[in-house]
């Protein structure tokens, strides 16, 4: 195959400190008329084009081992403005709450999608995990936040125990967008915290690993959607307050290992989702209440149900996660063919 040498222009972003690497002229393999971006995914990854632009995008030189990005291609139907494919340094992933929010963003502020200077536009974005919007709040001209909301998120299962290096831990599973393990952090002696943040890439590594291992997260409508994407380790902050109004305030911290071990930098939009479907589930979030959720560098999503729903036979919600997004820059990346260590390479 002739591999393009560019240049290929990229616009970044980040949400909560989660790069978000926007593409808007993708590989000619996933852009072909007729598909879904569902199907679209699966084309991606047997795809050596995808899969050799997403490594030269995401791998080091031009990113590193925890970069994101994503493909923008058509939607589905006219009922959304774009569609996108979401990647990492491992492949393509079906959800990305940071990526959504980033594109909601994106596509107003860049004119894509016409936005008043005071008032909320909605952005439709087609994924591989299904039809999402986010919402973008604009003030004088500017984009405020972005409030995303997801796929109905559900409970897959409760208390499954994993043996580990650090001892046998107790997960539960939820869905978000994409498969979750979820657990608090102290029951592995570990924090929410910078310094903690190696053990916990090998230990959300371990558990993942043991859980596709068992086939522990099988999507029950879409099989493209099985699979542990990652691992939530959570841990609260302050116990629950009144919120002016009514209601209730959670304030929980959290730290999401995905992929083969990414750490979210932002409090990460599908695991929250995850985490919603869960805390909801137990009765500890209620229509009017709403998680404060913090990333291990500190930076904030607020997150609340939207609706209560049936998804593929089985109770779920449909989440909402407010965030903000900031543009860091622009990128033309241009190839050398005398360079031999092209497209890339990861140090993890």
């Amino acid at each position: 195959m002739t591999r393009a040498t560019g240049p290929f222009e990229t616009v970044d972003w980040h949400v909560g400190g989660e790069p978000f690497r926007i593409v808007a002229r993708s590989p000619e393999a996933v852009t072909g008329d007729g598909l879904t971006v569902a199907e679209r995914r699966i084309v991606a990854t047997a795809s050596e084009e995808a899969q050799w632009t997403r490594a030269l995008l995401c791998g080091e030189p031009r990113g590193h081992a925890d970069m994101y990005g994503g493909f923008l291609v058509p939607p589905d139907d006219a009922g959304a403005h774009l569609g996108v494919l979401f990647w990492h340094k491992d492949g393509f992933s079906t959800a990305c709450g940071h990526g959504t929010i980033a594109l909601g963003a994106w596509a107003v502020a860049s004119g894509l999608v016409p936005a008043p200077d005071d008032g909320v536009t909605d952005v439709v974005v087609d994924v591989p995990s299904g039809r999402v919007t986010a919402s973008v709040r604009t003030r004088k001209g500017l984009v405020e936040d972005v409030t995303f909301t997801n796929v109905p998120s559900h409970v897959h299962a409760r208390g499954v125990p994993v043996a580990t290096s650090r001892g046998t831990v107790t997960v539960d599973i939820a869905f978000g967008g994409a498969m979750y393990a979820v657990l608090p952090v102290e029951s592995a002696g570990l924090r929410v915290r910078p310094e903690d943040v190696t053990p916990l890439i090998g230990l959300g590594r371990e558990i993942r690993d043991a859980l596709d291992a068992a086939g522990a997260a099988g999507h029950p409508g879409d099989s493209r959607l099985s699979g542990i994407y990652g691992t939530v380790f959570t841990e609260e902050v302050l116990p629950p307050s009144p919120l002016p109004g009514g209601g209730r305030r959670l304030h929980q911290r959290n730290l999401t290992v995905f992929a083969d071990g990414q750490v979210d930098r932002s409090p990460c939009g599908s695991g929250t989702s995850a985490r919603i479907a869960l805390l909801a589930d137990a009765g500890e979030l209620r229509p009017g209440d709403e998680l404060r959720h913090e990333s291990v560098v500190g930076s904030v999503f607020r997150a609340r149900i939207a609706g209560h729903t049936t998804a593929h036979g089985v109770p779920a919600v449909v989440p909402e996660v407010t965030g903000t997004a900031h543009a860091t820059g622009s990128c033309r990346f241009t190839v050398d063919p005398r360079d031999t260590l092209v497209p890339g390479f990861v140090l993890r």
